[in-house]
């Protein structure tokens, strides 16, 4: 089955085809047929559509040949993370197929499994953190694969407090690089933002389930920067 995965919550936009088949022993079942990735924070609007196009360009394949759709929901800024969300949930309404939603922060937990050679992660907990600009990172702790707390927003100090409590010993994603000399933790060195290896893998199973399509929910974790004004001003007569 063909699956188109896009994520757009961190700099980086990416979109794909991907092949999800039978999994087999340390084999998710998923294969990139072709993807683009694009690290540009400004222009997620500018980058998804064609990017779209263009990876099913690639393997002569066109928007009806696809199963289902997954996208990754955040935590992500505001604007740049409903681009993706918006886009899937759209298709996916006018081709009548399913979507799927997959944290963003998960795939970089899942990735971390799968990492080998230099900057390879210490066993045990795994931070996955991303940047959520203002001086802060979101960030998850993962243990084999599994997510040991809530998606959240802080400022770097206090999540280096709160994985030491943990005992947290290796980090992956760009907010754990932006942030290293803050957290004292070994780096993996790739991949820096979610993969879309990683998104299908994790939505693959109900893929292959065929269960009904989710509605994709972003996970904004705070308030954008723009909000509507509260209300009118008063004018004053002389």
């Amino acid at each position: 089955m063909l699956v188109l995965v896009l994520d757009s919550a961190t700099p980086a936009v990416t979109a794909a085809v991907v092949e999800v088949g039978e999994p087999g022993v340390g084999d998710p079942g998923v294969v990139v047929r072709a993807g683009r990735s694009a690290v540009d924070a400004r222009a997620h609007g500018e980058l998804l559509a064609p990017q779209v196009d263009s990876v099913l360009r690639e393997i002569g394949a066109r928007p009806r040949d696809l199963a289902a759709i997954v996208a990754g929901l955040g935590p992500g800024p505001f604007t740049g993370l409903r681009v993706g969300l918006v886009t899937a949930a759209g298709m996916g309404q006018a081709l009548d197929i399913p979507t799927y939603g997959v944290c963003s922060l998960d795939a970089l937990g899942w990735s971390a499994a799968r990492v080998n050679g230099p900057g390879r992660a210490a066993p045990g907990k795994v931070l996955a953190a991303t940047d959520a600009r203002r001086r802060e990172i979101y960030w998850a702790v993962y243990a084999d694969r599994v997510r040991v707390t809530e998606p959240q927003v802080g400022r770097p100090v206090d999540v280096a407090a709160a994985v030491a409590r943990m005992g947290v010993l290796s980090a992956i994603g760009e907010g754990a690089h932006k942030y290293a000399a803050v957290l004292p933790l070994a780096l993996l060195d790739e991949p820096r933002y979610p993969t879309a290896e990683a998104l299908a893998a994790l939505a693959a199973e109900r893929v292959r389930a065929g269960r009904p399509g989710e509605r994709l929910t972003p996970l904004y974790l705070r308030r954008p920067d723009a909000v509507a004004a509260a209300g009118r001003k008063p004018v004053l007569q002389a």
